[in-house]
C-alpha cells in the first residue's frame, strides 16, 4: 500500500462477511479495520498510527450496495464516493451524491468509503453534514451477529462510541423525495478539503428545513433556531419561494449560530471582536447557507 505499510502491520485478515469481520476484530483487539484506507494510510505515513494488524473490508460484498427498507435507503458502509456520485444514486439522495462528487480527486473517490468517512469523523468529512441534515442513523454490527442502531449525530458527538469488536455496517437514510443540496468552500480551486460546507434538506411532509454546517467545528452543527425560523416563512402548499432578503437573513442566521460573537469581557462589558480570518469564515458559511437554501427552493 505504501513503503511504510510492511513495517507498520504484522497481520492482515480479509474476511468475506460482516460477521466474519466483527469476529476478527473481537479476536484481535489491537486490529484496525480498513476499507478504502484514505485516512488510515495518511495516519500511517505521518507516523500517527502503527497498527499491529489490519482487518480488510474490501471483500465484503454485502456492504458495497444499498437497498430500500420501510421508506429508507439502507446504505452499505463500503459504498465508495465514486459509486455514490453516479446518477442513479443522485436520484435517490441528491445531497449525499453531491458530497461524494466533491470528496476529492478520482483516486480518493474511487477508494474512500461512506463508512470510513463516518468512522474517521474528520471535521472536513463531506458526507457528515449531509448525514446530519438527513438525520441518518447507523446500523452497528457487533459480536455474535448483534445489531444496534444509533443516530449518526450521537456517534459524531462522542455521546455513543463503538464498542470493542463493533463495525459500522450500514447507514439508514430517510427517503424524503424532496430537494436537498450540498455546497462547500475549499482553500484552493478544484477538489480539496472543505474550509466550510453546508447541507440543506427540505422535508415537506413535516414542513421542515434541516441544515447542517461542516468543517467549522469538530462535528457538524445544526442551527435549529434558523431552521425553524425559515421554515415558518415558506408557503409549503404553494410555490415554496422566498424573497432574496429572507435567503440572506437565513444565511446570516446560520453563520451567527455556528460562529457566534465572543462573550463580552466581564470587566468592561464590551463585546469582543472576531479575528479577520474567523469573520471571513462566517461570511463564507452565510454565503453557502443562502445559496444552498436558494437552490433547494428553486
Amino acid at each position: 500500500m505504501t513503503t511504510h505499510a510492511p513495517q507498520a502491520t504484522h497481520t492482515v485478515t480479509l474476511p468475506g462477511s460482516l460477521d466474519e469481520a466483527v469476529a476478527a476484530l473481537a479476536a484481535m483487539p489491537a486490529a484496525v479495520p480498513v476499507a478504502g484506507g484514505t485516512d488510515l494510510m495518511a495516519a500511517v505515513n505521518s507516523g500517527l498510527l502503527r497498527p499491529a494488524a489490519l482487518v480488510g473490508l474490501g471483500r465484503i460484498s454485502e456492504i458495497r450496495g444499498w437497498q430500500y427498507q420501510d421508506g429508507h435507503a439502507l446504505l452499505g458502509a463500503g459504498l465508495t464516493h465514486a459509486r455514490m456520485g453516479r446518477p442513479d444514486f443522485a436520484a435517490l439522495i441528491p445531497a449525499l451524491a453531491a458530497a461524494a462528487r466533491a470528496a476529492g480527486p478520482p483516486q480518493i473517490r474511487n477508494a474512500g468509503t461512506l463508512g470510513g468517512n463516518i468512522a474517521s469523523a474528520a471535521p472536513t468529512g463531506d458526507a457528515l453534514p449531509v448525514l446530519a441534515a438527513l438525520e441518518a442513523s447507523l446500523v452497528i454490527a457487533g459480536p455474535g451477529g448483534g445489531r444496534r442502531e444509533i443516530p449518526v449525530g450521537r456517534l459524531l458527538a462522542g455521546i455513543e462510541l463503538l464498542h470493542p469488536g463493533e463495525l459500522i455496517g450500514y447507514v439508514r437514510v430517510p427517503l424524503l423525495h424532496a430537494p436537498q443540496t450540498f455546497l462547500k468552500a475549499t482553500g484552493r480551486t478544484g477538489p480539496g478539503r472543505a474550509t466550510a460546507s453546508v447541507a440543506v434538506v427540505l422535508d415537506p411532509a413535516r414542513r421542515m428545513v434541516r441544515c447542517a454546517v461542516g468543517a467549522v467545528a469538530p462535528m457538524p452543527l445544526r442551527p435549529y433556531d434558523a431552521e425553524h425560523w425559515v421554515a415558518s416563512l415558506i408557503d409549503w402548499d404553494g410555490e415554496r419561494t422566498l424573497a432574496p432578503e429572507a435567503l440572506t437573513a437565513f444565511g446570516d442566521y446560520v453563520a451567527a449560530a455556528c460562529i457566534p460573537d465572543p462573550v463580552p469581557a466581564p470587566e468592561s462589558g464590551e463585546p469582543g471582536t472576531l479575528p479577520p480570518a474567523v469573520l471571513h469564515l462566517r461570511r463564507t458559511v452565510a454565503t453557502l447557507a443562502r445559496r444552498a437554501l436558494g437552490r433547494a427552493l428553486a
